[in-house]
């Protein structure tokens, strides 16, 4: 396969990848307590943790160059 088709389907999983954690993050976010700490540790780790689920995907994009 290309590398221009592997990126292009790549980059439409990523933006799909992203729509979905955020509307997933945003619903487990409103079960989070209503203390500022906990919401804000939440966000943190919510805010950073989805590109870990990408790794392989973009690995695989960039492969063959």
């Amino acid at each position: 396969m290309k590398a221009r088709v592997r990126k292009a389907i790549g980059g439409l999983g990523i933006v799909g990848f992203v729509i979905l954690y955020a509307v997933a993050a945003a619903t487990i976010g409103d079960h989070i307590p209503k203390v500022i700490w906990a919401q804000a540790l939440f966000y943190i780790v919510a805010g950073t943790a989805w590109g870990l689920p990408l790794i392989p995907l973009i690995l695989w994009m960039n492969r063959g160059r």
